[in-house]
């Protein structure tokens, strides 16, 4: 009967570890991205903002957060860089934005359409993919659709990612640099 009872709760660590593990919990980090010290490690964490709350204690629970889009920097950069093109679909959660047909003159003989796929929210250049299509008709039959120059794919890689690096250095320059002894209390400095 103890025995029984002994398997059970290993099986049942084991499920809990499994699922922990599934759901994103453990994360292999690397040790060169912090620093050995605790308070060094403390105080990078208050620059980036990192912390936590009791029972959401700073948050304003008066609807739906939807700032989810306008902190993403790279999702920021794509919508500012395409902001002269209309959209066909904007979908932040399928990490997708696909462009309407534009053309720089009213002949609209030849046209472009981008897509852009986010594959991470790093702003890394493997974190997106871009794809240009051009459109070239005939009066206004006979169109031939295409890939288009994977120069102009560059290009928009590049300026994508210059304006999100820009729009998080603007971020973390923004934010107060705090110092730990900032926030503990007087008795607390040893």
């Amino acid at each position: 009967m103890k025995l029984n009872y002994i398997f059970l709760k290993i099986i049942g660590l084991i499920l809990i570890l499994v699922h922990l593990n599934s759901c994103g919990f453990y994360r292999p980090v690397s040790a060169k991205d912090y620093p050995p010290e605790p308070e060094k490690r403390i105080q990078k964490n208050l620059q980036e903002g990192k912390g936590f709350t009791i029972m959401g204690a700073t948050k304003n629970n008066k609807g739906g957060d939807f700032s989810f889009a306008s902190s993403n920097e790279m999702w920021r950069a794509s919508l500012d860089i395409l902001d002269f093109m209309p959209l066909t679909s904007a979908d932040y959660g399928g990490g997708l934005i696909i462009t309407d047909w534009y053309s720089d003159d009213n002949s609209s003989r030849d046209s472009l359409k981008i897509s852009i796929r986010f594959l991470s929210n790093e702003i890394r250049s493997d974190a997106l993919k871009i794809t240009v299509f051009s459109k070239q008709c005939e009066k206004t039959v006979n169109c031939v659709v295409s890939k288009s120059n994977p120069s102009i794919e560059n290009e928009l890689k590049v300026a994508i990612l210059k304006r999100a690096a820009k729009y998080k250095k603007d971020l973390i320059d923004s934010n107060p640099k705090r110092d730990l002894n900032s926030i503990l209390a007087p008795g607390d400095k040893n």
